[in-house]
C-alpha cells in the first residue's frame, strides 16, 4: 500500500465567512448526505466509474442492477454532493475520489464509511441524552452486556468485523504520520496500550527491525490480536498481554508507552490514571507517546474533531471526545511527567502527537 498520499498531505481547511442557508441545508440533511455516500460505496458505484468512466445513466443502472427510479435517486444525490460529475450525460468520479483509487487509499476510506454506517449512526441518535446525562446512552443500542462497546463486540460478529476493519484502515492511513514525526530508533521495547488487533505493533515492528512490542489488550480481543501478529510473521517480536489496563499495573520492562487513538475514548480522570500507570511502569528517561486526533485549544475546531466527538460522547464508553492539546499536557503533568512536546501533523485528519519523558 502506498503511504505518500494526498490524504496525509492536505491540511483540513477551516470554514470561513458567515453561515449561509446552503450551509444550514448541509447540516440539516447531513445524515442523508452520508447515506448517499454509503449507498454508493456498498453498490460499488465508485469502483464502476473508476474502471469505466463516461457511462450514461442507463448503463450504470444495468451494471448496478437498479431500477430507473432508484438510479435517478442515487445519481441525483452523488452528483449534487459532487461525489460524481456529469458531463454531456456521462458520469465519472470526482477527482478526489479518483486520486484515492490511484494512491491505493480508497479501501481505507471505504472502511471509514462502513464504520460510520454500522457503528456510529444508530447510537448517535442518543447524542442529546448523552450530553444531558454525561454518559454514553447510545451504547444501549449495541447488543450485549459488556461495560463498553469493546466488551460487546465479540457478541456482534458483523459489527466486530466492521470495527476492526476500520481501526486497521484508520491506523494504516495515519501511522505514516506517526513515523514521520516520532523517531523510535532509540527505543528498545514499546508497550502499545489498548493496541487492538495489533495493527500499530505490526507497523512499528516492520519499520524498526530491532524493536520489540507488547500489545496490552482486553482478553476478548487478545486472540484476534495474536492471530494478526502470527499472520504477519512477527510472533517472536510482538507479544500480547491480555488484561485490564485500568485494573492492573502496566507490564514492566518497556522504555516507551504508546497510546494510539486510545485516550479519546475515556474520561479525563481515566486518562490521567492511565498516564500515571504509564509513568509508574517506565524507567527514568522512558517516554510516553500519545498519537491521536486532537482539537484546538481555542475550542473552535478542526471540524472533523468536533464531528468525531459525537461518536465518543454517545457510544463507546462513558467518557471521551477529541481532546485538546492543553488537556493532554495537563494530564501528563498530573501523572508526573515534567515536560510535554506537541507536534501537529498538518494533515487532512486532525492528527497530532504529544510526547513526554519521565
Amino acid at each position: 500500500m502506498k503511504t505518500d498520499n494526498a490524504l496525509l498531505k492536505v491540511p483540513a481547511r477551516p470554514a470561513t465567512g458567515p453561515l449561509t442557508h446552503d450551509d444550514l441545508t448541509f447540516i440539516l440533511f447531513g445524515a442523508s448526505a452520508a447515506q448517499y455516500l454509503n449507498a454508493a460505496c456498498e453498490l460499488n458505484l465508485f469502483e464502476l466509474l473508476e474502471h469505466k468512466p463516461g457511462l450514461v445513466k442507463e448503463e450504470i443502472a444495468k451494471r448496478l442492477e437498479l431500477q430507473p427510479r432508484a438510479i435517478d435517486i442515487l445519481l441525483l444525490g452523488t452528483t449534487s454532493l459532487r461525489l460524481t460529475e456529469k458531463v454531456d450525460g456521462k458520469y465519472r468520479n470526482a477527482a478526489v475520489i479518483s486520486r484515492m483509487f490511484q494512491e491505493e487509499t480508497w479501501d481505507i476510506f471505504k472502511s471509514v464509511v462502513g464504520f460510520e454506517q454500522y457503528i456510529c449512526y444508530e447510537g448517535q441518535v442518543d447524542f442529546t441524552e448523552s450530553l444531558k446525562s454525561n454518559r454514553n446512552v447510545g451504547l444501549r443500542r449495541v447488543r450485549g452486556g459488556g461495560r463498553d462497546l469493546y466488551h460487546r463486540l465479540s457478541e456482534n460478529p458483523h459489527m466486530e468485523r466492521v470495527f476492526y476493519e476500520y481501526m486497521r484502515s484508520w491506523s494504516e492511513l495515519s501511522n505514516p504520520l506517526l513515523f514521520k514525526h516520532v523517531d523510535f530508533s532509540g527505543v528498545r521495547k514499546v508497550l502499545d496500550a489498548g493496541g487492538g488487533d495489533g495493527v500499530n505493533a505490526i507497523a512499528l515492528a516492520q519499520a524498526y527491525p530491532n524493536l520489540e512490542v507488547t500489545v496490552l489488550e482486553i482478553p476478548g480481543t487478545a486472540p484476534l490480536t495474536r492471530r494478526r501478529i502470527a499472520e504477519a510473521g512477527l510472533s517472536e517480536r510482538i507479544k500480547v498481554h491480555a488484561g485490564d489496563m485500568f485494573a492492573e499495573p502496566f507490564p514492566p520492562g518497556h522504555d516507551c508507552v504508546l497510546f494510539s487513538h486510545q485516550l479519546v475514548i475515556w474520561t479525563p480522570e481515566e486518562n490521567t490514571s492511565l498516564l500515571r500507570r504509564a509513568y509508574e511502569a517506565l524507567p527514568p528517561g522512558g517516554r510516553v507517546v500519545i498519537f491521536s486526533s486532537i482539537s484546538n485549544d481555542a475550542g473552535d475546531g478542526p471540524l472533523m474533531a468536533a464531528l468525531d466527538s459525537v461518536y465518543f460522547a454517545a457510544i463507546p464508553a462513558e467518557g471521551g471526545m477529541i481532546y485538546s492539546w492543553d488537556q493532554y499536557e495537563s494530564w501528563l503533568k498530573v501523572a508526573g511527567f515534567k515536560r510535554a512536546d506537541r507536534i501537529p501533523c498538518g494533515a487532512w485528519t486532525p492528527h497530532g502527537v504529544v510526547q513526554a519523558t519521565k
